[in-house]
């Protein structure tokens, strides 16, 4: 008898899980979820990659922008002070040769 039982009550937990269990449409519905959320995941990735490289691209650009204007103005300043030594230079001779 215990095992007759026993063997009903498996039985019906069996039927039980059955009864209780998702659907294939169900399943379906969770895996096609899944994916979809994978994708937007997938797509949100790429976007922020993008997103860094444009930024890295923009401050690269920024930083050499900024290193030419600083060589421009070395310059400038250089060239500034050649012409006024110069300038110097030729005032104090021609106040010599007076």
């Amino acid at each position: 008898m215990k095992k007759i039982f026993g063997l009903s009550s498996i039985l019906a937990l069996g039927m039980m899980s059955f009864a209780c269990g998702e659907s294939a449409g169900n399943m379906a519905n969770k895996a096609a979820n899944s994916a979809g959320n994978m994708t937007n995941t997938a797509a949100n990735m790429t976007k922020e990659a993008a997103n860094t490289v444009s930024n890295a691209t923009k401050e690269a650009s920024n930083s050499a922008g900024n290193l030419t204007n600083t060589a421009s103005n070395m310059a400038k300043t250089a060239t500034n002070t050649v012409v006024n030594a110069t300038k110097d230079a030729a005032n104090k001779m021609a106040n010599a040769s007076k």
